[in-house]
């Protein structure tokens, strides 16, 4: 009988980023965070729709008892401390991707970033001209996009970066607050549809170029978390994760204090060379308050283990569909705020505004878990996947 030589194999390779991580896999803590998360993202975007005779930092100031202490509790735990924490999570989960694809190699992880970081503009510029002119999602993309090139800095270059970014955003500036009988924005509450697309692509660029500066820091730090797994692995940084909490969310609150207390009529406003001070020190706290949060929340999910109730399993839910629930959020304040339609800007008050944003959460967390049981990701989240990581496959060429 007569055998043949093998003939080595000398074609190449080519292995395409893998598919999006299972639902059953993914660590709790990250989706807990992104999930709870979102109830401060309702609080804090919602407010800003309210007019009244007296408007101060998106805040009415002819409410009652009841509208200050909303006030003083969104200003203090709500506002500028929450958007840092998505921030630092959007950071962690591009790690996530970065690690996941490391064996396709560095390009193909970076197309697959840039192709992740243009559904986001695009998605997120739709959502500006149709729902809210706030939208931070086109930020995030054009964050990605640039950021595809820190992903693979060193640690201590991603650290270094993002100090000077904090110490930068804690500088004394411009006070953003300003006493206005006028509504927030004309983008925001525009008279007819043709008013707010033609105000609103002025304002989408703008946001979606200027906001990634203020969520450069934590996504750096999102990064450098990631690479050490800190909120999939919380056991082995317990020291960290509880620093950072006791730490950053105490700094957080004591910090807001200065602004927090003027909004809430208990002190008369400044001039504007103290609000140049507040407003840096309201926003650059915010930022380690995000940070704390996070961290808390990591140390929640180390605590429960693997008991996960139905109501932790229905916010981790929320955040393994965060996109979609954020949108739905939008959805909600169009409707209820926008002047074409329930026009309620000037009805609703700071509280009752929490309270519809408070249900509005509820009301995602319910759906949410219903996709959750039916083993669906969300349509967005969808989406988003098969843009970013399209069909999976391997072949080899010859």
């Amino acid at each position: 009988m007569r055998c043949e030589a093998a003939v080595p194999f000398t074609g190449t390779v080519t292995t395409t980023p893998q598919g999006p991580i299972a639902l059953s896999a993914r660590a709790l803590a990250p989706d807990l965070a992104r999930g709870f998360m979102l109830l401060f993202i309702a609080l804090a975007n919602s407010h800003y729709f309210l007019s009244g005779s007296s408007v101060l930092g998106g805040f009415p100031q002819d409410g009652s008892a009841v509208d200050s202490a909303a006030t003083w509790l969104i200003a203090t735990f709500v506002d500028g401390r929450a958007f840092p924490m998505f921030g630092l999570l959007f950071g962690y989960g591009v790690a996530q991707i970065v690690r996941r694809q490391e064996a396709a190699g560095r390009w193909a992880v970076r197309r697959l970033l840039w192709r992740r970081s243009l559904v986001l503009i695009g998605v997120g510029f739709l959502h500006s001209m149709l729902l809210y002119a706030g939208d931070i999602l086109a930020a995030y993309g054009v964050l990605l996009f640039l950021g595809v090139w820190a992903v693979r800095w060193k640690d201590r270059w991603l650290l270094v970066a993002a100090i000077l970014l904090f110490l930068l955003g804690s500088a004394p500036g411009d006070g953003s607050m300003t006493i206005s009988s006028k509504p927030p924005d004309p983008s925001m509450l525009p008279p007819d549809l043709l008013t707010q697309l033609s105000d609103r692509i002025v304002v989408a660029p703008f946001i979606a170029l200027v906001a990634p500066i203020g969520f450069a820091c934590p996504f750096l730090l999102g990064l450098w978390a990631g690479r050490r797994r800190v909120l999939e692995q919380p056991e082995r940084h317990l020291p960290l994760l509880r620093v950072t909490a006791w730490v950053g969310i105490g700094v957080a609150v004591l910090g807001a204090q200065p602004i927090a207390l003027v909004l809430a009529g208990a002190t008369p406003v400044p001039n504007q060379a103290v609000l140049e001070l507040f407003g840096p020190l309201h926003d650059s706290t915010g930022v380690l308050g995000g940070l704390g949060y996070a961290a808390l929340i990591a140390l929640v999910a180390h605590r429960l283990g693997s008991r996960r109730g139905p109501v932790i399993e229905a916010i981790a839910a929320v955040g393994q569909r965060s996109m979609t629930c954020y949108l739905a959020q939008s959805v909600v304040w169009a409707v209820v705020f926008t002047p074409y339609l329930l026009d309620l800007s000037g009805t609703l008050s700071v509280f009752t505004t929490a309270l519809l944003a408070l249900a509005t959460w509820l009301a995602t967390v319910l759906m949410a878990d219903r996709m959750r049981r039916v083993g669906y990701r969300g349509p967005f989240e969808l989406l988003v996947r098969r843009v970013t990581y399209g069909r999976t496959v391997v072949t080899a060429t010859s």
